[in-house]
């Protein structure tokens, strides 16, 4: 059930192919052993305005935010942080700031319709 969202500042698109990116991340998930492959769910937004440290909007970045239902051990997280950041950083070796953020959902509040 992980929802994996990829934020870049616009300019990144135009060194990065971002579908690409996305696509090898999704890959990534659906291969990685942890989760039901019909529950990955990926994304990608673009930020049209974004400030980075005194740089402002004159440096670039990509983030990644990946949330799972609580449960899972730091471990199981950081793995999954470690088999991500490769292939973003070969994707996006130009671009000036790369991090990936494991986040908890409460699986007592988090609800799916049942189809």
């Amino acid at each position: 059930m992980p929802h994996l969202k990829l934020e870049f500042a616009d300019p990144v698109a135009e060194r990065v192919n971002v579908a690409a990116l996305l696509e090898d991340l999704h890959q990534s998930l659906l291969t990685c052993g942890v989760f039901e492959p019909a529950s990955v769910k990926s994304r990608a937004y673009p930020c049209h305005q974004w400030q980075v440290g005194e740089g402002g909007d004159a440096r670039n970045f990509i983030h990644v935010e990946l949330a799972l239902l609580s449960g899972r051990d730091n471990d199981c997280k950081r793995g999954l942080a470690e088999r991500l950041m490769p292939l973003l950083e070969q994707h996006a070796a130009s671009i000036d700031s790369l991090t990936i953020e494991i986040r908890d959902m409460a699986s007592e509040t988090y609800l799916k319709a049942k189809r």
